[in-house]
């Protein structure tokens, strides 16, 4: 049996975004997967807005630093640095929040999906809110343009440069880790390189810095003169080894076989990458790269379908999409990404999250599973802390606060939270519902099976039945797919 239209629009729809919603459930069953891709893409083409976290204090600060002929943050006060560090870090909660939002909400999917995997590929760690506000808005923008402008634009970025210290490379110091990592993570790839092709790269992005606002900022007086870079020689600057490492096919294979593990297969195609690789190298067009991997017969096979583990931050927005709901304590979501194992905008380390098999563990798996039980009933789940305080949003020994043995939920504006927590969502099950209208009762387990689970195995009638509520059509709908969702099945995509 042939792969069905409906199944390769499931498969489009998690693969170039984060999921079908309930108003695109009516017709995937018989739209053309073609024209379904041409709608994601036109609708991702607009230039996303701007996202603002940083509170009215935290700017106001910052005004006045830049009033003050541009102090530096040594020259603050301990009550400024404080305000600094509580405001921005309250202030990346609150732009966390509102990626998610966009990325369960917003019609430009394969945008917002791009835009997830360049967060991981230039994964940065920093807590001051106007560094990720701009890398963000960067990779944004230019999630499906110009890679080499993508590069150049993250490269300059005040986030990426004090998380790789390249405000630390000066002239006859020079600082090898934006270097380094910029050929290893970012372009070449480990082994395509030289060390001496690292301390001359290193010697040409002397002088690149960022003012406190975020601002890229040259300092001619720390840049070195000659390098010979990659068997070339001349007075180069950053720019001029970031042209020259998108001038190596290296490049353009890199980025292609690791988009190609991310969007269609970990177990990597060579001839498949090779080709995709030729034609991107050409002229580093992402949107091209991706139509020629979401256009092509081969994506849609039996052995992509169902394959890839979803993220953590995937699979709540792909929940929330699939039910709209509103949460109170919409805080909580944070809370979720951190025990699954992916907090936005706090990366492991320089090489991001690994995906993969590395997503479930004995805890994280029963985690995951029991997610959709925990946002449809309500039902207390509690946290263990971890050591580190950067990944826990500055939540780290706040479990205990204000708590006083009953399961209390923090409000979302509380920075700390108790040991007994909730997820206070009310799910708008009407549109959802209203799409199994034309489906006779007997078959709406298979109907909706079909909709949630794309795995060749399926999860027994017989075992779903012990834990729905048959007692009417809509708690059928409702109970099936909650139990649906909790199936290790449904944690693939």
């Amino acid at each position: 049996m042939g792969i069905s239209n409906q199944q390769k629009n499931l498969h489009l729809s998690w693969r170039a975004g984060f999921g079908p919603a309930p108003e695109d459930l009516f017709a995937i069953a018989s739209a053309d997967p073609a024209a379904t891709y041409k709608n994601l893409l036109a609708a991702s083409r607009k230039t996303p807005a701007y996202i603002d976290a940083a509170d009215n204090d935290l700017k106001q600060l910052l005004t006045g630093m830049e009033e003050g002929g541009g102090m530096r943050r040594q020259q603050l006060s301990e009550e400024q640095k404080k305000t600094l560090r509580v405001k921005s870090r309250d202030g990346l909660k609150n732009l966390n929040l509102a990626w998610l939002e966009q990325m369960i909400n917003s019609s430009q999917q394969l945008r917002e999906k791009m835009s997830l995997f360049w967060h991981g590929h230039f994964a940065t760690r920093t807590v001051n809110i106007f560094y990720q506000q701009k890398l963000l808005d960067i990779i944004r923008t230019n999630a499906l343009g110009n890679f080499g402008d993508l590069l150049k634009a993250v490269s300059k970025s005040a986030s990426m440069i004090n998380f790789l210290n390249n405000n630390q490379n000066r002239k006859d110091h020079p600082n090898e880790n934006f270097a380094r990592e910029v050929m290893e993570l970012f372009t070449l790839g480990r082994g395509n390189y030289t060390e001496n092709d690292v301390k001359e790269s290193a010697r040409a992005f002397t002088g690149w810095g960022a003012e406190f606002n975020g601002d890229f900022v040259f300092r001619e007086r720390q840049h070195e003169g000659q390098k010979t870079f990659l068997g070339k020689t001349g007075h180069f600057d950053g720019d001029d080894i970031l042209k020259i490492i998108l001038e190596q096919k290296q490049t353009a294979l890199f980025i292609t076989r690791k988009i190609y593990r991310y969007f269609v297969n970990t177990d990597a195609d060579q001839d498949k990458v090779e080709w995709l690789a030729n034609r991107f190298f050409q002229h580093y067009d992402i949107e091209k790269l991706m139509t020629d991997i979401f256009t092509s017969d081969w994506f849609y096979s039996e052995k992509n379908i169902g394959a890839r583990i979803k993220s953590p931050v995937e699979l709540i927005a792909g929940i929330r999409r699939m039910l709209p709901m509103q949460i109170d304590n919409e805080a909580s979501q944070l809370l979720l990404q951190r025990l699954l194992g992916q907090i936005l905008f706090y990366p492991p380390n320089v090489a991001g999250w690994p995906g993969g098999k590395n997503w479930i563990d004995s805890s994280t798996l029963m985690m995951r599973l029991r997610i959709p039980q925990l946002i449809y009933a309500g039902d207390v789940f509690k946290m263990k802390p971890k050591d580190d305080d950067d990944q826990m949003m500055g939540m780290k020994d706040r479990d205990a606060a204000d708590d006083d043995g009953s399961n209390t939920v923090p409000n979302a504006g509380k920075r700390g939270y108790s040991k007994g927590q909730q997820i206070l969502a009310t799910i708008n099950w009407t549109g959802y519902i209203k799409q199994f209208e034309p489906v006779p009762r007997e078959n709406l387990l298979p109907a909706i099976s079909a909709i949630l689970l794309q795995t060749k195995s399926t999860v027994p009638a017989d075992t779903l039945k012990k834990y729905t509520d048959a007692g009417n059509r809509e708690i059928f709908i409702k109970t099936a797919t909650i139990q649906l969702m909790s199936t290790p099945e449904y944690q693939m995509c």
